[in-house]
């Protein structure tokens, strides 16, 4: 691996925001939790800490491993390819281990870092797939090659604190989604085409997106928090439009199950909502040759019981609405991930909560928890 630099032109502002764990009297004091996020498949999810990182298997939990650097500092993000020895990592909290503006490659076979890439503003967000690298900064994105770090694509996109950005997995060549120059606007780079696609997706900002494993669709929220919007990537055309509520809402986690017949939410209003999508098998077929991902029966949301008035009485009374929900504390930030067993999904807090949980696609309503851990508890390692 070689050491690379890009300039860029973007703002540099090295603000983040520090989330912690919530001290309970009746557990053991846990750290601080600077980074949390599933990789790929949901199979792990990984966590930075502020010595290092650590890594947890999703069905069944346990931990995986823990690397305590011998640097002190934090670590901001981390981001896994898989379960592969290869790591992009980010310094982050009050002290970081490395700089802000640098994407260390770790190799944890030899537990070192092997290469680096550094910029001119602060790193937001890094996403891995097992032929590129893609850097998201302020107002750019770096699309690099992952063999040799060698500079393929440069997108210039409006303020982006969040580090939006989406690729696709299973599909070659890759698809990917990022903000457009406009508020609410995404664009859909397509590489096989070499074609941009713009989609204005709300009216106020873009805060959350999610991306099928085939690139082939496309999930939004903005920051009012209370509708998501799901596209077709090929030709930006909107499928459907779900109800998570009527509060405006901070929205932490969208996700499509892997047969793209479900989607999941979660906000600081303490609800994750599974959604039922619309699977037409005609317009996947066109976007992926994989028809193991196609589902042969569509699922429908709950509609209200007073669609029949739609286009007289306001939009909320036709909407499509969740048919499971799960409660959490609200005000704490949870992301969501599909398990490996059906109708299942595993829930990761910033205060170290691990839960897994069960849906009824066809009853719907409340989950079942199946599981509840603290995953920083000491007894887990």
């Amino acid at each position: 691996m070689a050491t690379r630099t890009e300039s860029d032109s973007g703002p540099d502002n090295h603000t983040t925001t520090t989330t912690t764990t919530t001290n309970n009297p009746n557990q053991v004091a846990t750290p601080p939790i600077y980074h949390l996020s599933f990789n790929q498949n949901h199979t792990c999810f990984s966590v930075g800490l502020q010595n290092g990182f650590r890594v947890f298997d999703t069905d069944p939990f346990k931990p995986s491993f823990r690397r305590e650097l011998d640097t002190h500092g934090g670590i901001g993000l981390v981001a896994m390819l898989y379960r592969c020895n290869l790591f992009c990592l980010v310094g982050g909290g009050p002290d970081p281990i490395y700089p802000r503006n640098k994407v260390m490659i770790w190799d944890d076979h030899v537990s070192r870092c092997i290469g680096e890439l550094s910029f001119r503003s602060e790193v937001r967000n890094v996403k891995l797939r097992r032929d590129m690298i893609v850097v998201v900064l302020n107002q750019k994105i770096f699309v690099y090659n992952f063999l040799d770090l060698k500079l393929l694509l440069q997108i210039e996109t409006v303020l982006n604190p969040n580090g939006l950005c989406e690729i696709s997995q299973n599909s070659s060549p890759m698809v990917l989604v990022s903000l457009g120059l406009q508020k609410g606007q995404i664009r859909v780079e397509n590489f096989g085409s070499k074609k941009s696609k713009l989609v204005m997706a709300h009216d106020s900002r873009v805060v959350c997106m999610s991306l099928t494993q085939d690139g082939g669709r496309l999930a939004t929220a903005s920051s009012k928090g209370t509708l998501i919007r799901v596209f077709n990537t090929l030709d930006g055309t909107l499928l459907q439009e779900v109800r998570r509520g009527a509060d405006r809402a901070d929205i932490y986690s969208l996700v499509f199950s892997s047969n793209a017949q479900f989607l999941a939410v979660s906000s600081d209003k303490g609800t994750v909502h599974i959604f039922s999508l619309k699977v037409d098998s005609g317009s996947l077929a066109s976007l992926t040759n994989d028809r193991s991902h196609i589902a042969s029966e569509p699922i429908h949301s709950r509609l209200s019981s007073l669609c029949i008035f739609k286009g007289v009485l306001p939009k909320y009374f036709s909407s499509e609405w969740s048919v499971a929900q799960f409660r959490l504390p609200e005000g704490l930030q949870y992301f969501v991930g599909f398990g490996q067993q059906k109708n299942t999904i595993v829930i990761i807090g910033m205060d170290g909560s691990f839960y897994r949980c069960e849906f009824d696609p066809v009853a719907g309503g409340e989950m079942i928890q199946l599981e509840y851990h603290n995953f920083l508890n000491a007894e887990n390692f």
